[in-house]
């Protein structure tokens, strides 16, 4: 569509066609890759020229192609998502008593070989639905100790809100501490010959 009848100039519209890419939006980070690392998008609006000069000629043609170029990315993108989405599907909404089949590979059985086994095991019948439900954060109270294990360093945490003396203080690896790292900090402060951050088994 932009190159001559003879097909032999389609090498000079390599760069406009590589402009427009990298001034068009992307889907996923809601701006151009141009505005990303300049912190701006080019135009070519701030190019103030005499109307009659062939310059203007130009930088017309040049803000019709660019423009071209942008339309034809559009539609492009728009054709690649309409065809993936026919590889796409909803996932099976499963409730109990539904019958599955599982796929074999991902349950270890006592048959010697998975090669003379069966693709897929079943039909078994859907108990219990699980669910990526919302767990709710507690909060630490205080850093009541510290220890290594199999070096890692793990803090016994006082929890907020919690009655029961089983659940009140647990042993929780110190990567669980990141909505409260002070805690670990004031707490090896205060006890600095226990086991902390910069000290691991000899």
């Amino acid at each position: 569509m932009y190159v001559s009848y003879h097909q032999d100039d389609w090498h000079t519209w390599i760069p406009l066609a590589e402009f427009a890419y990298h001034n068009a939006e992307h889907s996923s980070t809601k701006q151009s890759p141009f505005f990303t690392i300049y912190g701006r998008n080019p135009s070519f609006d701030s190019i103030h020229i005499s109307q009659d000069s062939p310059s203007e000629k130009l930088s017309t043609k040049l803000q019709s192609v660019q423009q071209d170029f942008k339309e034809e990315l559009e539609s492009a993108i728009r054709r690649f998502k309409k065809y993936s989405d026919r590889n796409r599907s909803i996932p099976p909404d499963f409730q109990p008593g539904y019958k599955v089949w599982l796929a074999s590979k991902n349950i270890k059985t006592t048959r010697p070989t998975k090669k003379l086994s069966e693709r897929w095991l079943g039909p078994f019948e859907v108990m219990h639905i699980t669910g990526m439900e919302e767990q709710q954060e507690w909060e630490v109270a205080q850093v009541l100790d510290s220890k290594l294990k199999r070096g890692k360093l793990w803090y016994l945490v006082e929890w907020k809100g919690l009655t029961e003396d089983s659940e009140r203080t647990t042993w929780e690896p110190a990567s669980n501490l990141t909505n409260s790292p002070d805690l670990g900090k004031d707490f090896n402060s205060l006890y600095p010959d226990k086991p902390g951050p910069n000290i691991s088994r000899v």
